[in-house]
C-alpha cells in the first residue's frame, strides 16, 4: 500500500468518526433538555442523517481510491513494462554473451577431448609396450637366473662377459690375447691369457662362485639372507685361494707376477668390496687382481697401448736402422761416384791432349795426302784422254 491509499483511508475513516462523535454529543444534549420521546426521535434522525453521510463520504472516497488506483496502476504497469522491457533487452544480452562464451567452451572442451583422446590413446600404446617389455625382462630375468644357476653355464656366462669386453677393448684373438689355451710349459688351462711385448704374458680365470649370491637375493627371510651372505663371501675366499693353487704365474711361461680374477657383475663386485673391504688387500698379498667389468676394461686398455707403444717403438727403431743402412749406402756410392769422376776428368784431359796440336798436324798431314792422291788421279785422267799414234782425236 502506497502513501497516497493511506491518505484516503485515513480521511474516510475520520469524518466516520467525526459523525459518529456528533451524533453522540447531540444525542447527549437533547437528552439534558428534552424529554425522552423527542430524544429518541432526534436519535432516529440523527442516525438516518449519519447513514446517509457515512454512505455518501464512503462512496465518493471508494470513488477516488478507485481512480487514484487505476491511475497509480497505469503508471505502475507503463513503469514496470518499460522496466521490463529493459531487463529482457539485458537478459537476451547476457544470454547472447553467454551463448559465445558457452561455444568458446565448448570448442575449448572438444579440443580437450580430441587430445585427451590422443595422449590417451598414446599413453595405452606407451602402457603396451611397458607391459611387453616388462614381461620380456621377466623373461629374461628368469632365464638369467635358470643360467646362473648352473655352474657350467655361469661360467660360459663369463666367457661370453669377457669376451664382450676384450672385443670392446679392440684386442684380437691370437694377436694380444689367447682363449683357453693349456700353457707351453705345464698343464694348466687359464680361460684368457693376455700376451704382452717381449713374449711376457698374464692369465685371467672368469669361473666366479654365484650360487650362494643368487639365494641370497631370492632369499625371503632375514636368517636364511644372512646365512646365505657369508656363505657367498666364505666361497669368495675360498675362489682366491684356489687360484693361488694353479700354475698361473711361471717363470718359464714369462707370466707377470700376479693373475686377474673376473667378477662378471659390477653389483656383485661392489657388494664384495662393501661387505669385505679387507679382501682386495688379502688378494694382492696372494697376488690375484680383482675385476670387474670396467676395472677389466681399463686394465686391457692398457694392455692394447702397451702393444700399440712397442709396435711403434719397433717400427721407429726400424726406421731408424733403415736410414743407417741408407747412409752407409750413399756414403759408399759417393766415394764411387767421386772415383768415376776422376777417372772422367781425367779421360777428359787425354781427350783434350789428343785433339791438341798432334792433331791438327795429323789433320794437315792428312790433308795434304789427300791434296796429293787427287792431283794423281786428275793426272791420270789426263793421260787417258790424250789420243794415240796414228789415231784422230775425237771431234
Amino acid at each position: 500500500m502506497n502513501s497516497e491509499t493511506a491518505v484516503i483511508i485515513f480521511i474516510a475513516t475520520a469524518a466516520g468518526a467525526g459523525l459518529g462523535a456528533a451524533a453522540v454529543y447531540l444525542s447527549v444534549f437533547s437528552y439534558k433538555k428534552n424529554d425522552d420521546a423527542r430524544i429518541v426521535q432526534d436519535r432516529e434522525n440523527l442516525k438516518g442523517q449519519f447513514a446517509a453521510v457515512s454512505s455518501e463520504v464512503m462512496d465518493r472516497a471508494t470513488e477516488q481510491f478507485l481512480k487514484l488506483a487505476e491511475s497509480r496502476l497505469e503508471t505502475q504497469s507503463v513503469k514496470a513494462a518499460s522496466s521490463l522491457d529493459g531487463q529482457r533487452r539485458a537478459v537476451e544480452t547476457s544470454v547472447g554473451r553467454l551463448q559465445e562464451k558457452l561455444k568458446e567452451y565448448e570448442t575449448l572442451v572438444r579440443a580437450f577431448e580430441k587430445d585427451r583422446g590422443e595422449k590417451y590413446g598414446s599413453l595405452e600404446e606407451m602402457m603396451r609396450k611397458s607391459s611387453q617389455t616388462t614381461e620380456r625382462l621377466q623373461e629374461t630375468t628368469e632365464k638369467l637366473n635358470a643360467a646362473l644357476s648352473n655352474p657350467r653355464t655361469r661360467g660360459q656366462w663369463g666367457e661370453r662377459m669377457a669376451e664382450d669386453i676384450l672385443r670392446a677393448a679392440g684386442l684380437l684373438e691370437n694377436v694380444q690375447y689367447r682363449h683357453n689355451r693349456t700353457q707351453d710349459t705345464s698343464v694348466s688351462r687359464p680361460d684368457f691369457t693376455f700376451l704382452l711385448p717381449d713374449d711376457h704374458k698374464f692369465n685371467m680365470d672368469v669361473k666366479f662362485p654365484l650360487d650362494n649370491y643368487l639365494r641370497m637375493v631370492n632369499a625371503d627371510k632375514d636368517e636364511e639372507r644372512d646365512r646365505f651372505k657369508k656363505d657367498f663371501l666364505r666361497d669368495v675366499r675360498n675362489r682366491v685361494k684356489e687360484i693361488t693353487k694353479r700354475d698361473y704365474i711361471k717363470l718359464d711361461e714369462r707370466t707377470l707376477d700376479f693373475v686377474v680374477l673376473f667378477i662378471p657383475n659390477e653389483q656383485v663386485y661392489g657388494f664384495v668390496l662393501n661387505e669385505m673391504p679387507e679382501l682386495v688387500d688379502e688378494a694382492l698379498s696372494q697376488k690375484v687382481m680383482l675385476t670387474s667389468p670396467f676395472s677389466l676394461y681399463a686394465v686391457l686398455a692398457i694392455v692394447r697401448q702397451a702393444h700399440e707403444n712397442f709396435h711403434f717403438s719397433q717400427a721407429t727403431r726400424d726406421i731408424v736402422r733403415s736410414i743407417v743402412l741408407f747412409r752407409q749406402a750413399f756414403d759408399k756410392f759417393k766415394g764411387r761416384f767421386e772415383k768415376v769422376g776422376d777417372q772422367l776428368q781425367k779421360a777428359v784431359k787425354a781427350y783434350g791432349e789428343v785433339t791438341g796440336p798432334s792433331y791438327k798436324m795429323l789433320d794437315q798431314a792428312a790433308s795434304r795426302i789427300e791434296k796429293i792422291d787427287e792431283e794423281e788421279v786428275e793426272d791420270d785422267n789426263s793421260d787417258s784422254k790424250r789420243p794415240s799414234h796414228g789415231e784422230s782425236p775425237e771431234v
